[in-house]
């Protein structure tokens, strides 16, 4: 089946509510990534050593998020003191995150846009965070050098993606979205075909003056027969979305063969 993206435009008014299976990136997920990013802030930027990239070290931190979705991630970096704008193509989950912030108390700048086409001045940012969106994107080449055009010399990105391996085509397309008792919804979310190899993002990364840092490994940490039974009862509603997040038990694990997460500097040329 081809990828449906538009299932972010119906489904964007649902990403904070936990029997969504959009709230799948956020039990687990949300605090797996950050913990990892911070990490990266504190080793590279100096942000925050006491207390491993604390609030007051990331304080005024000029941040994008891309492909922001719901909001997840940027409510973090905004919980940490971090002047976040936050970009997605889906208007209806810009609204949703917009609320979400605004309920919170949290002045995160929501913007409608394209990563092909950043709605932002040049080096305009310290930070651009990319998660769980590389794999989805037509072009890109495109979104790495528009990423790499916002971010100011010395700056940071933050990203993750999938990798393109048949662990990847187990886990992420017949598990999650082919198998009548496991998928996470009726319509194509991924495409094996457009998930990105460490090899293949980081020659493009270098092609556009971002400098790879590492890579690492981004997964879950649960054992495979849980994972599986967890999906299972997911599909039949006997827990949310959210739950099986959690349940997942998401982060940084030794191998890459599903997903990665690493980051790169932009050369102060």
């Amino acid at each position: 089946m081809p990828v449906d993206n538009e299932v972010y435009e119906r489904l964007g008014g649902s990403w904070w509510d936990e029997a969504s299976p959009l709230n799948l990136l956020h039990g687990s997920f949300t605090p797996g990534r950050l913990a990892y990013f911070r990490e990266v802030l504190a080793r590279q930027l100096g942000a925050g050593q006491a207390g491993l990239a604390g609030q007051a070290g990331l304080a005024g931190l000029r941040v994008l998020d891309i492909g922001c979705g719901g909001g997840f991630l940027a409510e973090e970096f905004a919980a940490l003191g971090c002047q976040v704008t936050g970009v997605d193509p889906s208007a209806a989950s810009i609204g949703t995150a917009r609320a979400h912030a605004a309920g919170l108390g949290l002045g995160i700048d929501y913007r409608v846009g394209a990563g092909e086409e950043l709605p932002a001045a040049d080096a305009a940012f310290d930070v651009a965070c990319c998660c769980d969106v590389l794999e989805h994107v037509r072009d890109l080449d495109r979104v790495i050098s528009e990423t790499a055009r916002v971010l100011k010399p010395g700056g940071l990105y933050l990203f993750d993606t999938i990798n393109r391996t048949l662990v990847s085509k187990l886990l992420a397309i017949k598990v999650m979205q082919e198998w009548r008792l496991t998928r996470l919804t009726d319509v194509a979310i991924h495409d094996w075909d457009m998930f990105i190899t460490p090899g293949e993002l980081g020659a493009v990364l270098e092609r556009h003056g971002l400098v790879p840092g590492e890579m690492t490994g981004l997964g879950t940490r649960a054992k495979p027969y849980a994972v599986l039974r967890g999906f299972i009862s997911a599909r039949r509603g006997r827990i949310t979305y959210g739950e099986l997040s959690r349940r997942l038990d998401v982060g940084r694990v030794g191998s890459t063969a599903v997903s990665y997460m690493g980051f790169a500097t932009k050369t102060e040329r």
